[in-house]
């Protein structure tokens, strides 16, 4: 396959209203939740990413009925608890991290055995923090060497179990949670730091008795869950490139409907504001049992600033954008306890060290995170390494740099936004694809 490769090029103030696609996290676990249902449930705004569809193309595997009625939109028909069947062949998750982590959790206490595989990337990812806890539990699940692909054992009888997670991660407890719905007792994880908590309000969406708090819960296994219609925010990580751009790009001002406000996902917000940036939120609502609202956001000088460690947690997706920020603002910004970067798509932390340095950025890599001096990009050419985020955090760096910015292996976008291009170039992005 030929490499794509975007051209980002110098570019003025941004202007008008951006629709970034649904919430990644909700439309995969409004997937799976939907499937173990009993009942129909319709599913409003799912994310048409490559990650969000491999998942429920497993759940097709699986002997799910899954209807696509339009864009965005999906109508789940749950076999109930007890009712996905075994697949004769293995369960691709594609690039989709969350969805191999999850799926892990809920394939641990079917009867039927499983395979989980994934793309080149995924299989470079580590997967102990998940199948070691769930083992606990009584799982049976094989890796190579601790990564994928992964062998679900079924016909087990697992048991509840009070886990404190060594490191924070929603994936994780999520995975348990989902495996704790079969299991005998109560299984409760307890977390160092609040992570989003997603899982546990669709659970609750759903009709499966749980108690949450920040930091830790709780369920017992064995009850049922009845079909509810979700309708999905717009993903919070997608809105960040934008609240990015519009704060460092002189004469910027964009309005970003019906975004997801999930508090365990918007670190990034209080990161910029701290910086000085200039987004206020309106027309604060529910929907789909998740908080939301309309967020805008000008243009406004912005000034380094050490990251407070508590937040790491509810922005960890969202650091190559705050990376990008930094480069350009005024003083330094420290970055740490950000080591969970290292074992992303790609190494985080490297990758965008190695590409900002290339563009005359000052950036000192940390084994947790890094220090950046602001000032001003001169351009050149970067390699995302097949990972989305960095690459569309290099288009914000193309709009600021003097020269532009080839930025390498750009494919992997359509995992998470796709129509980022169109959408950013709708807005004023001078975004293209290299000849």
């Amino acid at each position: 396959m030929k490499q794509l490769d975007w051209i980002s090029r110098p570019g003025h103030g941004l202007h008008g209203v951006v629709r970034v696609p649904g919430d990644k996290s909700v439309s995969h676990r409004a997937m799976m939740l939907g499937a173990l249902a009993n009942g129909r449930s319709h599913v409003r705004g799912f994310l048409e990413g490559e990650d969000t569809r491999a998942t429920a193309a497993v759940l097709q595997q699986l002997g799910v009925r899954i209807e696509t009625v339009g864009d965005g939109e999906r109508i789940v028909h749950g076999v109930g608890l007890h009712g996905l069947r075994g697949a004769d062949t293995p369960l691709d998750c594609g690039n989709a991290g969350t969805g191999m982590r999850l799926l892990a959790g809920l394939l641990a206490g079917q009867s039927f055995d499983s395979v989980l595989v994934g793309d080149e990337s995924l299989s470079k990812r580590p997967m102990r923090r998940v199948t070691e806890p769930l083992a606990a539990m009584g799982a049976s699940i094989d890796t190579q060497d601790g990564l994928p692909p992964l062998q679900v054992h079924g016909g087990k009888n697992l048991r509840g179990i009070r886990y404190t997670l060594p490191v924070a991660s929603a994936q994780v407890k999520s995975a348990l949670l989902l495996a704790g719905l079969y299991a005998e007792g109560e299984t409760e994880v307890i977390e160092p730091h609040p992570t989003r908590d997603y899982t546990e309000r669709m659970l609750a969406a759903f009709g499966w008795p749980i108690a949450f708090e920040p930091g830790r819960a709780r369920l017992s296994g064995r009850h049922e869950m009845k079909a509810t219609d979700i309708d999905v925010p717009a993903d919070f990580s997608s809105a960040a490139f934008f609240l990015v751009a519009a704060s460092v790009v002189p004469g910027s001002e964009l309005r970003l409907p019906a975004v997801g406000l999930n508090p365990r996902r918007t670190g990034l917000l209080h990161a910029l504001r701290l910086m000085g940036a200039d987004i206020r939120v309106e027309n604060e609502r529910e929907s789909g049992g998740e908080p939301v609202g309309d967020l805008i956001v000008c243009h406004a000088p912005l000034h380094g600033i050490e990251l407070p460690v508590e937040w790491v947690p509810d922005m960890i997706d969202e650091f190559p954008a705050l990376f990008v920020a930094a480069s350009v603002a005024s003083g330094r910004t420290v970055v740490r306890g950000a080591a969970e970067l290292r074992v992303k798509e790609s190494d985080r932390i490297a990758t965008m060290a190695a590409g900002l340095r290339a563009i005359g950025a000052r950036i000192e890599e940390t084994p947790d995170g890094a220090m950046i001096d602001g000032g001003s990009l001169a351009g050149g050419t970067v390699e995302s390494h097949g990972d989305h985020r960095i690459a569309m955090s290099f288009a914000i760096a193309g709009l600021l740099s003097r020269d532009g910015i080839r930025i390498g292996d750009c494919a992997n976008v359509a995992t998470s936004f796709p129509g980022f291009v169109e959408l950013a170039s709708a807005c004023g992005f001078q975004l293209g694809i290299a000849d």
